[in-house]
């Protein structure tokens, strides 16, 4: 994960950082943009949506208890 906070300039460099973005997301990396002025006035915020984008997704609360293939067979798909 690559943590970028922008200064006022970015508000001019739109399609230089969306390019650098790509690049990076191209390599594998997730990257999150900050504006400089949400971590000095939203840290609070900026800080809860980098842990909501680290934790995990919860499972399902009612998984199958054989898994979709479980439910294919059922359904008499042939792909299963």
């Amino acid at each position: 994960m690559i943590i970028e906070l922008d200064g006022g300039q970015h508000a001019e460099r739109n399609e230089e950082d969306t390019k650098r973005t790509a690049a990076l997301e191209a390599q594998g990396y997730l990257v999150l943009r900050f504006w400089n002025n949400d971590v000095l006035r939203n840290i609070d915020g900026v800080v809860e949506s980098i842990v909501n984008t680290l934790r995990p997704v919860p499972p399902h609360p009612n998984p199958l208890p054989n898994g979709e293939r479980e439910q294919a067979a059922t359904r008499g798909d042939s792909n299963a």
